[in-house]
């Protein structure tokens, strides 16, 4: 006789083992979970093995088999009503997206995870919601929104006694504010990050010992970072990251003028490389490389690396493209999911607060509209708006009032751009931007000095009391060969130009410039087992 079928409940109970396992080393088991669930009708248990292998298949980089599995179970969950699945299933599809480099359906994704969830949800399974919507917000450059769901997914985690995920929280907040360019709160969040593994006596993972040691080079402390790591070799394990740490121990290296030692850990982090195929980590290699030719003064080397670093960076994108390309197709090869694809596009490119276009759809269509006045010579307007004193709002009232005071002016921006060829956009927090093509620069100064006037007479007595709210707007033009980073600055030297000159008013000027080099990015976020 076969072994006793398990119940729906202890199958459910075997899951919470899985789920919480490192990599993929529970898969047999997962597979077992999903036949028995299967053979028992136990549909819910199943879809949620169905996820826990999709979230296998994800991590050893079978993303599209992961992302066409996690569709079809968000469509099921959806047909059932069941909001658990429905939350973990939109939470992996966030992650999916964020690999996809599609940060607009990643927050939205994230955002609907964290809907779904009820009021008896576990509070382990809450934390990392709340961590995952917090990576989304800061992908997409809402910091402070970020910095709120990692406090409260930290207070969550800490009731719950779950360390190893509060750990997980902090080094992804140290991240953020490394890409927000506050090196003094990335230090803050590792510092809290090593006190804490310290006081639990809870061992680092190589990402995390890394993270802390790329915050102490953001505040200068170079010596120390490169302390940090050689503490990560003699006490870690830290094969799969290998590349990575000799990578960021190179750049300590450089910084401290300690140029041989760097030379060293180059060589063996491209060693690695090589060894492993680890193409995205080898390009920040070369550009290290560069960087430490300049400050040897071997600048025609540093030039040649240069031109080399961009032709393998291409050749490396378009890589990329193909493999997300192949995702994109298995998620939504079935007509409910082409649906739900348009649907999450058009989502993707409005602020989710204001319903304006957001910096996303900024970044794809600007530049369409750049290239159009250079080749029919008519002029290109943009306008960067900014919400003056908005901090005494949020920081006096609540954040509740700043939010109804920017989808006002958010309604004032659209009923602007009606009738035109142009578009209004939130590019974050408080700062929005407006593209008139076809233009005439006098006339669009007026409309915007209109809007100004509108938004400062505007009966805030309601949403802001006695409090102020007036804007800044900075404008340039362009008919000429340009681009979208020459447009936007232009545009924010005159925004600033406003306020110094006492805000409440409107600058303008047609723009001229350089092309700017483009910049790398590097690193990634640690995602919760």
């Amino acid at each position: 006789m076969g072994e006793p079928r398990r119940t729906a409940a202890e199958l459910a109970a075997a899951l919470d083992v899985i789920e919480r396992a490192d990599g993929d080393s529970m898969e047999a088991d997962a597979y077992r979970v999903e036949r028995e669930a299967r053979a028992i009708g136990a549909v819910a248990v199943e879809l949620r093995a169905r996820l826990a292998l999709a979230d296998m298949w994800d991590r050893r980089g079978e993303a599209a088999a992961a992302a066409h599995a996690i569709q079809e179970v968000n469509r099921k969950a959806a047909g059932y009503g069941n909001r658990p699945l429905l939350a973990r299933s939109h939470r992996l599809l966030a992650w999916v997206h964020h690999e996809l480099g599609d940060r607009g359906a990643a927050l939205e994704h994230a955002l609907l995870g964290v809907e779904f969830l009820d009021e008896d949800t576990p509070a382990r399974t809450r934390g990392i919601h709340l961590m995952i919507l917090g990576d989304a917000l800061g992908s997409a450059g809402s910091f402070e929104a970020a910095r709120e769901r990692y406090r409260a997914a930290d207070r969550v985690l800490l009731a719950a006694g779950e360390t190893a995920l509060r750990l997980n929280v902090l080094n992804n907040l140290a991240y953020t504010e490394y890409e927000a360019g506050e090196p003094e709160r990335a230090w803050e969040a590792a510092s809290r990050l090593l006190d804490l593994a310290t006081a639990q006596g809870q061992p680092l993972e190589a990402m995390y010992v890394e993270t802390i040691a790329r915050a102490q080079i953001g505040i200068g402390r170079y010596a120390a970072a490169e302390a940090t790591l050689d503490g990560l070799t003699r006490q870690h394990d830290h094969a799969d990251s290998e590349a990575e740490y000799l990578l960021t121990r190179a750049e300590a290296q450089r910084r401290q003028g300690r140029t041989t030692p760097a030379q060293d850990s180059l060589d063996a982090a491209l060693r690695v490389c090589e060894e492993r195929g680890l193409a995205d980590v080898r390009l920040r290699i070369l550009a290290e490389q560069a960087e430490l030719y300049a400050v040897q003064d071997r600048h025609r080397e540093a030039y040649e690396l240069h031109k080399r670093f961009h032709a393998e960076a291409e050749q490396l994108h378009s890589r990329q493209r193909e493999a997300q390309a192949r995702t994109r197709q298995a998620m939504f090869e079935t007509d409910e999911a082409r649906r739900e694809a348009q649907r999450f596009r058009e989502q993707a490119h409005r602020d989710p607060l204001t319903r304006l276009r957001n910096r996303r759809y900024v970044d794809e269509t600007l530049p369409v509209l750049v290239d159009d006045a250079e080749r029919t010579g008519r002029m290109l307007a943009v306008a960067l708006i900014d919400l003056d004193f908005f901090k005494r709002i949020n920081d006096t009232l609540s954040h509740d009032a700043g939010d109804r005071v920017l989808m006002v002016v958010a309604d004032l921006l659209a009923a602007m751009v009606v009738g035109t060829d142009g578009f209004a956009a939130r590019m974050g927090g408080e700062e929005f931007l407006v593209a008139l093509p076809d233009c005439d620069l006098d006339t669009d100064v007026r409309r915007l000095d209109e809007l100004r006037l509108l938004v400062s007479r505007y009966d805030w007595r309601p949403v802001a009391g006695s409090l102020p709210v007036i804007v800044s707007v900075g404008v340039t033009a362009t008919a000429g060969p340009a681009s979208q980073a020459e447009l936007l600055a232009e545009a924010d030297k005159h925004l600033y130009a406003a306020k110094r000159a006492g805000r409440d008013r409107v600058m303008a000027r047609a723009a001229e410039g350089a092309l700017d080099p483009p910049q790398g990015r590097r690193r990634h976020r640690d995602r919760p087992r």
